[in-house]
């Protein structure tokens, strides 16, 4: 049986050729990959519960990040003082710049088999797992499966399964007020669901 591999408490699945102090990590300061908030909170939630699944690259060349931009971010997110690296050798500048922006672009060439996906989050048991951890917020997942997310208990065909809970709905003027609102009430320990009518 192998020992786990810890990163200031969180699993290593992934190879990598050691363990960084996020504070010697430098992100190339030309990376036209932007992340956003959501974006970043989202990955620092699926480290936190997942594991880190990639390290972050870094050139031997250069000494810059060239894949993982995103990944430190959620990183300082979480607060951590380590994370798994890989150390890469580039040629040149090229084929260092080549790859930084291939890492992204190729993800976004690919096409979404929608029928897979929506079999896939049927089997999911949404009372034993976290929906986020998908990648999806709850109004994607609803838009994909045509209802509502209940739990298993609650899916009796055309019946529905109450059960009484109590919450405040936070009228919001377009999706950035949303999510600003959201964050805030998270930060305060708020459990807080994501909807749109």
């Amino acid at each position: 049986m192998t020992k786990e591999i810890l990163a200031d408490g969180i699993p290593v699945y992934c190879a990598f050729d050691e363990l960084a102090d996020i504070t010697q990590l430098v992100p190339n300061p030309r990376n036209p990959n932007q992340h956003s908030d959501k974006q970043i909170e989202l990955l620092a939630k699926i480290i936190q519960n997942q594991g880190w699944r990639a390290p972050i690259t870094v050139s031997t060349r250069s000494g810059f990040i060239v894949r993982g931009h995103g990944r430190l971010m959620a990183a300082q997110r979480l607060g951590v003082n380590q994370v798994p690296v890989d150390r890469q050798d580039y040629e040149d500048e090229a084929s260092e710049w080549a790859d930084l922006i291939a890492d992204n672009k190729i993800a976004e060439l690919s096409v979404l088999d929608t029928t897979a996906l929506e079999e896939i989050l049927q089997e999911l048991d949404v009372s034993e797992f976290d929906m986020e951890l998908t990648g999806f917020d709850s109004a994607e997942i609803t838009k994909i499966l045509g209802q509502p997310i209940l739990p298993e208990e609650d899916k009796t065909g055309s019946q529905f399964s109450y059960h009484e809970q109590y919450g405040v709905i936070v009228i919001c003027t377009d999706e950035q007020h949303q999510e600003k609102v959201y964050n805030e009430l998270k930060e305060k320990g708020f459990e807080c669901k994501v909807v749109c009518v």
